[in-house]
């Protein structure tokens, strides 16, 4: 793969070329997942599968404040001089290392405590617990190979990771293997592995100056002159790193609680395909915030950097609402067992998927004003916004669960596909106000009125299979827009 894969420039960040690498890749990397999870659902019985994605889930939210936040300031400042990448992520990884130790400690003390039957699956919590770590540990160098120009070999890495975990997970299906612990373990290799090749491409492309011999690190930005002022300018973001998490798990959480481990092992079959969906807006802000960073200081480009963002976004819409359905609509029912299609755990995940499409709708949309949150000045705020996102859903998830589940199961299920659109569009709403972008919701409220309408109208008949669905056809009025936001030249505009 060698020279072919490889660059040995670093260059400067556009939005149009990396993210189409990175949405191309999260979107292979979701559907060798979504491959991993149809092995998983057919060779492990609905309970082990119910509490291996429990406990996968539960740790990487656990873990991620070991993060600090620190990655975020390296793709949003290591553009600033790719020279000090390398040297930031080896500083990036000292701290992390110390701040790991006490959570590792916690983590091994409180499992024993709360969990009654912790003996019987040790070996499984011990992988997860892993696999979350390895995790965490790739986010320094992919952040700094995006920072470089390079996110095409932040995508391979994601990819090749993804595929060493599903080659494995065929292998032990194929010979009939029946343990979570050996198919966690699989999943860890494949973390492992993420990890490697990250710091491969990390070490081969960027510049390697000695961390000893650099005295002045204040052309990355004020941020990082010394480990106090990075932590400081990094605690937002690392807070929000441990609520974040929420903000997607917070229905399968309360689902798991009021009604049981069958209907959350359901909601996470609907929410694959959702959260395959939610690659684009993750890809496009991560694109984002390097272009963002690098003219944070000047108000008329940041603008036009979002709005030339908010014009991909109106673009891929109608793209990602038809696939989305289309893919569910006829996949999903061929990829899983019976259980999970045919209603008899409540609902079927099919028409779970199209509730939870219109705030995908949503997210997407609001996926520049929350990367305005994250490379402003103020990365407070950034940590407000996602705050109030997860005490709304919270409360939104928890009374409408807790209400519809007393009817039925069925019913509990619908109310959080609801719940967590309804979080979506006060995101959205949310996004716009804390980053004190009206103007241009104004400026664009034509097309912000057609893409909300539309797409809401569609979902809607998608769920009810109504005729109506058609009206989405109406979106596709966006992308001729969305093909020039991606072109060389919106790029070039902004470096003037």
């Amino acid at each position: 793969m060698g020279e072919a894969i490889i660059s040995s420039k670093t260059r400067k960040p556009q939005m149009g070329r990396d993210s189409g690498w990175l949405i191309g890749s999260d979107l292979i990397a979701i559907f060798l997942a979504l491959a991993g999870q149809i092995v998983l659902t057919k060779a492990l019985l609905t309970e082990s599968y119910g509490i291996y994605i429990i406990a996968l889930d539960a740790f990487a939210t656990f873990f991620l404040v070991i993060d600090l936040g620190l990655p975020t300031l390296i793709a949003r400042d290591g553009a600033n001089d790719v020279g000090k990448i390398w040297p930031s992520i080896i500083r990036v990884y000292k701290l992390q290392f110390l701040c790991s130790i006490p959570f590792i400690l916690f983590a091994a003390i409180g499992v024993p405590l709360l969990i009654e039957e912790w003996k019987e699956y040790l070996g499984l919590i011990i992988i997860c617990g892993a696999i979350a770590l390895f995790h965490i540990a790739s986010y320094a160098p992919r952040s700094g190979l995006r920072a470089a120009g390079q996110a095409k070999l932040e995508a391979w890495s994601k990819v090749i990771e993804r595929a060493i975990t599903v080659v494995g997970y065929y292998v032990l299906f194929s010979i009939e293997s029946s343990s979570v612990t050996a198919f966690a373990s699989v999943f860890l290799i494949g973390a492992i592995g993420g990890l490697v090749i990250a710091l491969g491409f990390s070490y081969q492309i960027l510049p390697k100056d000695s961390i000893l011999e650099i005295s002045n690190w204040s052309n990355l930005g004020d941020s990082w002159v010394d480990n106090k002022t990075l932590l400081l300018q990094a605690l937002p973001f690392a807070i929000t790193l441990g609520v974040l998490p929420y903000v997607v798990r917070i229905e399968k959480f309360i689902v798991a609680g009021e009604i049981g481990v069958d209907a959350a092992a359901l909601f996470h079959v609907a929410q694959l395909a959702w959260l395959a969906g939610l690659v684009v807006p993750q890809a496009l802000r991560a694109a984002l915030l390097p272009v963002l960073g690098k003219v944070r200081g000047e108000s008329v480009k940041f603008q036009s950097a979002l709005e030339n963002s908010l014009n991909l976004c109106f673009g891929l819409l109608p793209v990602g609402l038809f696939a989305g359905a289309g893919i569910v609509y006829f996949l999903l029912p061929m990829a899983f067992p019976e259980q999970y299609i045919d209603g008899s755990l409540g609902a079927s995940a099919v028409d779970l998927f199209m509730i939870l499409l219109a705030g995908w709708c949503l997210t997407l949309l609001s996926t520049p004003t929350y990367t305005a949150l994250q490379a402003g000045d103020k990365p407070w705020k950034f940590t407000l916004f996602i705050a109030l996102v997860v005490l709304f859903a919270l409360i939104i998830g928890y009374l409408l669960i807790d209400w519809r589940a007393n009817d039925s199961q069925g019913s509990g299920l619908y109310a959080a596909a609801i719940a967590s659109t309804v979080s979506s569009s006060f995101l959205l709403f949310m996004s716009i106000h804390l980053s004190s972008n009206w103007d241009l919701l104004l400026r664009k409220k034509k097309d912000y009125t057609i893409a909300i309408c539309l797409s809401m109208i569609t979902c809607y008949g998608f769920t009810t299979g109504s005729w109506i669905a058609v009206s989405g056809l109406g979106l596709f009025y966006f992308i001729p827009q969305g093909f020039q936001a991606m072109s060389p030249t919106a790029g070039l505009l902004l470096e003037e």
